[in-house]
């Protein structure tokens, strides 16, 4: 069993290992090692626990060809990649729909008292906090930046066992939504593409070193600098 400081050396190896790759080799991921990323974006955390997402591993070589026209970040990686993975995120997820209510009852708060005080709560958090119960495009924001999360755990837990990743957004959202509900993946009246993931190994090094802003730029604490 692996001490703390282990784990902590090879997480942060993972995260200097993790560099966006445009053009993979042919090595494809092996179905177990897929399984074990997929199951990071299952199981993560999402806001009041909705899990307003899909994920949908692309597979279909037409459906492909036919996003590449679109989709000006991800031609290389559609090609190459060993898999493709497309982030949904659900549309009109406010407080007093089913997909609330049904998420609720997931997570065991399911009747009675207890449910309708937990939906007043959503009710107040969407209308007052966030302001964005009466805005479809403001509930789709919401919902779409929550498989970030997810994102981020995929990426994270490919690099953990050596496989590239490249989180992309260079797509017209429009064009894909449309291409996406020709093939029946996606029904436009409810959920939309929030980003794209390609996986696999990657042919050569990125051109360009990876940089950061230095650390004392974005990690601070509360006292006046």
């Amino acid at each position: 069993m692996s001490n703390k400081e282990d784990i902590k050396r090879q997480v942060r190896a993972a995260f200097d290992f993790r560099m966006a790759v445009r053009v993979y080799n042919d090595q494809k991921i092996p179905q177990e090692d897929l399984d074990y990323i997929l199951d990071a974006a299952w199981l993560s955390p999402s806001s009041i626990g909705l899990e307003a997402w899909r994920f949908i591993l692309l597979e279909n070589e037409a459906i492909k060809k036919a996003l590449k026209d679109a989709s000006w970040g991800a031609e290389y990686q559609l090609e190459t990649a060993s898999h493709f993975v497309l982030l949904i995120a659900e549309k009109n997820a406010r407080y007093d729909t089913d997909s609330v209510r049904e998420s609720l009852v997931r997570r065991g708060v399911g009747e009675g008292e207890a449910l309708s005080k937990r939906l007043v709560t959503y009710e107040s958090f969407q209308k007052n906090d966030m302001q964005i119960a009466d805005n479809p495009r403001a509930l789709f924001d919401w919902t779409a930046k929550q498989t970030y999360i997810a994102l981020a755990n995929m990426m994270t837990a490919a690099a953990m066992i050596g496989i590239d990743s490249c989180p992309i957004e260079g797509f017209n959202y429009e064009k894909v939504n449309s291409i996406l509900a020709q093939y029946g993946l996606i029904d436009q009246e409810k959920e939309g593409i929030a980003s794209m993931l390609s996986l696999g190994y990657r042919l050569r090094d990125p051109k360009h070193p990876r940089s950061r802003k230095p650390r004392a730029e974005v990690i601070f604490n509360d006292q006046p600098r």
